[in-house]
């Protein structure tokens, strides 16, 4: 089941509301002692949560398939740095990991239970089997929690405003409809878009020249920290072709040797590839207020798109803490199912 972007929350008696986790999308089903765990591509995770494995064998149903999201609890938030460390190649970390950092299982439908099939039944009555099942066989404190959901739309809009820290927005699903696999009718997802004054502390030049030279394909932003360190903090691309080439002219007449001075593109990472280094510091003149939509890890998650210019602001200005936020995610799991 996919959720359709929108700019707002839907309104009215059919739309049921939930928070949007930051984590795996996960299809978990369980035949017997058969567990299969299966992200949104189709890739089989069993191997990368054997806790979450072994903590679905020992639930009381021996036969069920649930949707939801895997999430590591890291903080009193969750950590999607802490979950991306879990898709590795080598065992032994991934045994480490499992004990050290648990995943939990975070579930908002249920699709079968038992002998029954519940996948053609609407919402309105798939939200209550889930709810029976999880007082049933979650237990509490487990590494499987009912995810909470609320027809208020008020609710919803506040847990949109205080998105942050392992929530990134709010999903809207059809209570009327049944489980739409492989569409996007019945589900919405509303993102809360912020904004951020950043330092330009570089830039990567586009795969595409324009009028014969090279031009700039994406800025690289920076935030200091509280020790006054310069850190590369993601990215902005989404720049007008019809700029690119006066952009490229500022960019270009301040060029450096260095510019961050704490992490830096392309630095150690599992991550990184050859163009990852293919970048070039500029002196720190340039301020851009932008807009994103979450930021975790000491990072933005996604691409940001550039607002303004801010020439009335120092670079110095630029720092950590207009980025501060209150994890939500502990709050909504405990107040449960409204």
């Amino acid at each position: 089941m996919e959720a359709r972007s929108v700019s707002a929350l839907p309104l009215g008696e059919k739309w049921q509301y939930e928070p949007k986790w930051d984590g795996f999308r996960c299809l978990l089903s369980r035949d017997g002692d058969a567990i299969a765990m299966l992200s949104k591509s189709g890739q089989d995770l069993t191997r990368y949560f054997p806790e979450v494995m072994a903590a679905a064998l020992a639930l009381p149903e021996r036969r069920f398939l649930l949707d939801g999201e895997l999430v590591v609890p890291a903080d009193e938030t969750f950590s999607f740095d802490n979950l991306l460390q879990r898709i590795h190649p080598a065992a032994s970390r991934i045994k480490k990991l499992s004990a050290e950092t648990p995943a939990i299982f975070l579930a908002f439908d249920l699709l079968r239970s038992g002998k029954r099939e519940l996948a053609a039944k609407p919402l309105v009555q798939r939200r209550p089997e889930l709810k029976d099942f999880a007082s049933r066989c979650f237990g509490e404190g487990g590494l499987f929690r009912l995810s909470p959901a609320t027809s208020d739309a008020g609710r919803a809009a506040r847990w949109l405003r205080s998105a942050g820290g392992g929530s990134d927005g709010v999903i809207a699903k059809r209570i009327d409809l049944a489980y739409q696999g492989g569409n996007r009718e019945g589900m919405q997802k509303i993102k809360r878009h912020r904004s951020a004054d950043c330092v330009i502390g570089g830039f990567r030049y586009g795969e595409k020249p324009s009028a014969g030279r090279k031009v700039v394909g994406s800025v690289l932003l920076g935030l200091y920290d509280a020790d006054g360190k310069l850190h590369h903090v993601g990215f902005s691309s989404g720049i007008k072709a019809a700029e690119k080439p006066a952009l490229t002219d500022r960019l270009e007449a301040i060029v450096a040797a260095r510019s961050f001075t704490g992490n830096t593109p392309g630095g150690p990472s599992r991550w990184s590839s050859a163009r990852s280094s293919e970048w070039q510091p500029v002196k720190l003149k340039f301020v851009v207020e932008v807009s994103y939509d979450h930021f975790t890890g000491g990072r933005f998650r996604h691409g940001t798109l550039i607002l303004r210019w801010r020439p009335d602001k120092k670079p110095t200005q630029c720092t950590m803490d207009q980025l501060e936020q209150k994890s939500m995610a502990p709050a909504l799991l405990l107040a449960g199912d409204l």
